[in-house]
């Protein structure tokens, strides 16, 4: 056979064999890793089919980009999604409304069931992003970025203040972490995932904070400065998820509850910073527009 067709074949292999190698190499080396150890047949063989699978889907890096661009440019959601950011905006607040919202009401079932406050803390803390997101689609969904200053800079400053009573529940969520040792443990692999994924919403939350302050919007940046905060929590219980998963006796109590404590209150005083400055610019700018007009 010719060698050529045979690399054509091995580098380029087609799409339905790229799908399935995806999960398959992905579940076998998450089993390897987690069961079979990093010196055994299987461990080997993932190792490799890893390596293959991310090297073969690497090379079709351009020609993904390439189906990509021409799928956004004929499905109308995609191209919609990638051109108008008011619907991107609206998208965002009503998953993460619906997903605050369930999850707030898991946990206050969680709390009655087993008459804990700890779990009355986490709904109180999911059900203040659920009521601040609602506050603001019900403007987005009727308004663009922009058509009524006034009403949206009221919104802004009442965000502002809704982030004091979700540093209530915050702190009160930081001295069950801290006092009480209250935690999750989860397998290594799913704490790294968790991870992943923790960094990726918190880059992706700062990045965003930036550059929506270009549209001018109060209502926008508050959406952001909401993700932000959840994202700065979600750092928090991340990290007393992994000080919890992977210690291995070398640190004491002592020493968790130093760093949980420290680096909740770090958290703390940021999101009461945020709202002060909030609180503090929304008045500003109404007494502005309000001198304006007189």
């Amino acid at each position: 056979m010719d060698r050529r067709k045979i690399g054509k074949a091995v580098l380029f292999p087609h799409i339905a064999i790229l799908l399935v190698l995806l999960p398959v190499s992905t579940v076998l080396l998450v089993y390897s890793m987690a069961f079979e150890g990093t010196e055994s047949v299987i461990a080997y063989v993932s190792y490799v089919l890893a390596a293959y699978t991310l090297t073969i889907w690497c090379v079709r890096i351009p020609f993904l980009i390439d189906f990509l661009r021409k799928f956004s440019k004929k499905n109308k959601f995609a191209h919609r999604w990638l051109t108008d950011t008011h619907f991107r905006v609206n998208v965002s607040l009503y998953g993460s409304l619906l997903w605050n919202t369930a999850y707030a009401v898991f946990q206050l079932g969680l709390g009655f069931c087993h008459h804990s406050f700890w779990f009355f803390s986490l709904a109180g803390y999911y059900i203040c992003l659920a009521v601040m997101r609602f506050f603001l689609v019900g403007y987005t969904s009727k308004h663009k970025p922009g058509e009524k200053m006034t009403e949206e800079l009221v919104k802004y400053r009442a965000c502002g203040i809704a982030f004091l009573l979700l540093n209530l529940s915050l702190s009160i969520m930081i001295f069950f972490m801290v006092y009480w040792n209250r935690t999750f443990k989860h397998h290594e692999i799913t704490t790294i995932a968790m991870a992943a994924y923790t960094f990726v919403t918190f880059s992706a939350a700062v990045v965003n904070i930036v550059k929506y302050r270009k549209y001018n919007s109060p209502v926008y940046s508050a959406s952001k400065a909401i993700s932000l905060a959840a994202s700065c929590v979600s750092m928090l219980t991340l990290e007393s998820t992994m000080l919890t998963t992977f210690n291995d006796g070398s640190m004491d109590m002592t020493a968790r509850r130093i760093m949980l404590g420290a680096s909740g209150g770090v958290i703390s005083v940021f999101i009461i910073s945020m709202a002060v400055f909030m609180i503090a610019h929304g008045t500003k700018k109404l007494k502005l527009l309000q001198s304006e007009k007189e």
